[in-house]
């Protein structure tokens, strides 16, 4: 299974604009689009327009695209250069804007190379818990992506004593082996998870931004999401996730601002959006 074929994004006869509805299988537990799934079509948009891999991508979430509708990806490619384009894709439901990602795709020859940051030493995902899943959860893209703790609490553990701004886990998506930009992009909006583990206590975070920066693609099954929170002041949290191929290539690195609130997830219904 591909990244296109997980989300159910769907082509049209214009190369530039694409179409992704709404199922319960790329929503959150709140009944709308899960923001890494709206990160990831437009960049599967982007990247399919342009013929060129990501570099990075941020996607700006303007709205909420609720369970059952249609989102139109508009892509628009900017500034097309040698090894570069500059790009961005417009998502809308009913002519509303709910999502903008801009993004830089390219590759440039360069004989030198280096990664500076380290994995966190965690067991590996033979030895590492099977996450539960809440009954909240249950349908939505959080139930299709099986997850288990390498470090962290399960949510029944979580006992309002706060943690030090640190998980991981480890992730997978059945039947596909190989990570792309996209399937990074729906991982790293996990980083609002992270809120609840450094709380302490149930929590959640609508995202307002996911920027996922794309360092080197290779075969891993499982992938090492490292959560940092770095911060949580006046309603909204900061943090980041380095992405981990099973033997130790940084894939990416996603970052995040979050509205934080406490408490757990709706099980139905559509929030009224305040960001």
């Amino acid at each position: 299974m591909d990244a296109r074929t997980f989300l159910g994004l769907e082509p049209t006869d214009d190369p530039l604009l694409w179409r992704l509805p709404v199922t319960y299988g790329v929503s959150t537990p709140g009944r709308f689009l899960f923001g890494g799934c709206g990160l990831a079509a437009g960049v599967a948009a982007m990247e399919h327009a342009s013929g060129r891999p990501a570099i990075w991508a941020s996607a700006q979430y303007l709205s909420y695209a609720p369970t059952g509708s249609v989102v139109d990806f508009a892509v628009n490619l900017a500034v097309t250069g040698h090894q570069t384009t500059q790009a961005r894709a417009i998502g809308r439901v009913a002519g509303k804007e709910i999502v903008a990602v801009n993004a830089a795709l390219g590759r440039r020859p360069l004989d030198v190379a280096g990664m500076w940051t380290k994995r966190p030493d965690v067991p590996n995902h033979e030895e590492s818990i099977q996450r539960k899943i809440p009954p909240e959860f249950s349908g939505t893209v959080l139930e299709r992506v099986e997850i288990r703790l390498a470090m962290g609490r399960q949510f029944e553990e979580l006992d309002g004593t706060p943690g030090d701004g640190r998980c991981a886990f480890w992730a997978r998506l059945p039947g596909q082996l190989e990570p792309s930009s996209a399937w990074l992009s729906v991982l790293g909006d996990y980083v609002p998870s992270g809120v609840a583990q450094a709380l302490g206590r149930p929590s959640i975070g609508n995202s307002l931004d996911n920027t996922i920066r794309v360092v080197q693609l290779v075969a891993s099954e499982w992938i090492l999401c490292d959560i940092h929170i770095q911060a949580i002041a006046n309603g909204f949290g900061h943090g980041h996730a380095n992405l981990w191929a099973e033997d130790g290539t940084l894939l990416g690195v996603a970052s995040q601002s979050v509205i934080v609130r406490v408490g757990r997830p709706p099980v139905a219904g559509t929030p009224s959006p305040d960001a």
